[in-house]
């Protein structure tokens, strides 16, 4: 199945240069371009896309708050941000918005396509400059914080769980590994969401590297 791909760039000639780019991608399908956020938003109501590749500078809403908005009224659809913008500030804002994928403009082609097939799975990818401020992040924590008041009241069980899915494992190989019926899996994971108020596996990834529970 195609990855279906909306363009958000307030440059027309920057989103020309991405249709060059990406034409010749078997597996990608551009479905249509925005230059503001509002057409953003009403283009992913119309044409369901799979990703979107956001601008954070756009000249009425941010990227970051079109970001937030699409998650919101449609959390089944993955943004990676495509932008200038390599500073903790906009980084973090993004994520914390629902961004599954951030990548500087100045990225290699290849860098862009792996994101954008990374986001479309369900998965989570950082530009290597990008993830270096997650580390930093994460070694500047209290590290004497008791661990599990950090993990907003999981069981031991559901940490595990958390960790395989973080990982990339699906309800069968957990169930495999801990010995667990794959309903049992399903029911903790359905858990896990719902504790920690997360929607998809790009949110959960995050907040396991928030947590410490694995690395990026």
């Amino acid at each position: 199945m195609k990855i279906r791909l909306l363009l958000v760039d307030d440059h027309q000639v920057v989103r020309s240069g991405l249709r060059m780019l990406l034409a010749s991608e078997s597996d990608v399908e551009i479905v249509g371009e925005a230059g503001t956020a509002r057409e953003a938003l009403e283009a992913v109501r119309q044409l369901k896309p799979t990703v979107v590749l956001m601008d954070i500078g756009l000249p009425d809403l941010s990227g970051i708050d079109a970001t937030r908005e699409i998650k919101r009224t449609n959390p089944e659809v993955a943004v990676v941000a495509l932008t200038i913008h390599e500073d903790e500030e906009y980084f973090f804002k993004m994520l914390e918005a629902g961004a599954g994928g951030y990548v500087p403009k100045r990225a290699a082609p290849e860098e862009l396509l792996t994101a954008i097939r990374a986001a479309a799975a369900g998965e989570v990818y950082l530009y290597p400059s990008m993830a270096k401020l997650l580390v930093k992040d994460y070694l500047s924590q209290d590290r004497s914080t008791d661990a599990a008041s950090t993990l907003d009241g999981l069981t031991d069980r559901e940490q595990e769980v958390l960790r395989y899915l973080a990982e990339g494992a699906d309800n069968e190989e957990i169930a495999g590994a801990l010995v667990i019926s794959i309903k049992t899996v399903a029911r903790h994971r359905e858990n896990i969401m719902h504790k920690l108020g997360l929607h998809s596996r790009s949110e959960l990834v995050r907040y396991a590297i928030r947590k410490g529970i694995i690395k990026p």
